[in-house]
C-alpha cells in the first residue's frame, strides 16, 4: 500500500514540478529576470519545490505506513 501513500504522490508531484519550473528558471531571458526585479524566481521555487517533494520523500522512506492488520488479527 506504500504506492498510494499521499506523501508518495505529493512528493512526486512536487519533484516533477520542481524540475519543470528550475529548468525554466535556468534559462530565464534577462527581460524576464528584470520583471521580477533581478530575482530569479522561476529558479529559487524550483529549487523550493524540489526540496519539498524529496522531503516527502524522505519521509515516507523513514516512516513507512503500518500494514493493515489481517481480518483473523482484528478485534470487534
Amino acid at each position: 500500500m506504500k504506492l498510494f501513500d499521499v506523501r508518495s504522490v505529493i512528493g512526486w508531484l512536487f519533484v516533477v514540478y520542481g524540475v519543470i519550473v528550475t529548468a525554466l528558471g535556468i534559462f530565464d531571458s534577462p527581460a524576464e529576470i528584470e520583471k521580477a526585479e533581478g530575482v530569479r524566481i522561476n529558479l529559487w521555487m524550483g529549487l523550493a519545490m524540489l526540496a519539498l517533494g524529496f522531503g516527502m520523500l524522505l519521509w515516507l522512506r523513514l516512516n513507512p505506513p503500518k500494514p493493515l492488520p489481517e481480518e483473523s488479527d482484528r478485534q470487534d
